[in-house]
């Protein structure tokens, strides 16, 4: 089976800064979409940023300018800096991956467990 460890979430003061993690172990042949998503109390998840295996990202709107996706495929590793934290950016964030588990199979997707970050006014 696969899964998704996502760390580095934690409190911090609005202006600041988090570096998310999310590490993906198990069967893996190849990992394509890489995304992080978030779900604040009362609201729906949504999407932040994603990372084709090709390195090609796309950001949410209220995001762009100030969070930065990266992946190493090497570590089986998805990154997200997050800096100019705002309060209303308090959510869970998640970890998600489309993966291959072999080679004759078709991708899966995955989500990990989520990672709790909250920005103090």
């Amino acid at each position: 089976q696969v899964q998704l460890v996502e760390s580095g979430g934690g409190l911090v003061q609005a202006g600041g800064s988090l570096r998310l993690s999310c590490t993906a172990s198990g069967v893996i042949y190849r990992i394509n979409v890489m995304a992080w998503y978030r779900q604040a109390p009362g609201k729906q998840r949504e999407l932040v940023a994603s990372i084709t295996v090709g390195g090609s990202t796309n950001y949410a709107d209220s995001v762009k300018g100030r969070f930065t996706i990266s992946r190493d495929d090497a570590k089986n590793t998805m990154y997200l800096q997050m800096n100019s934290l705002k309060p209303e950016e308090t959510a869970v964030y998640y970890c998600n991956a489309d993966i291959r588990r072999r080679l004759w199979e078709s991708s899966l997707n995955f989500w990990g467990q989520g990672t709790q970050v909250t920005v103090s006014s």
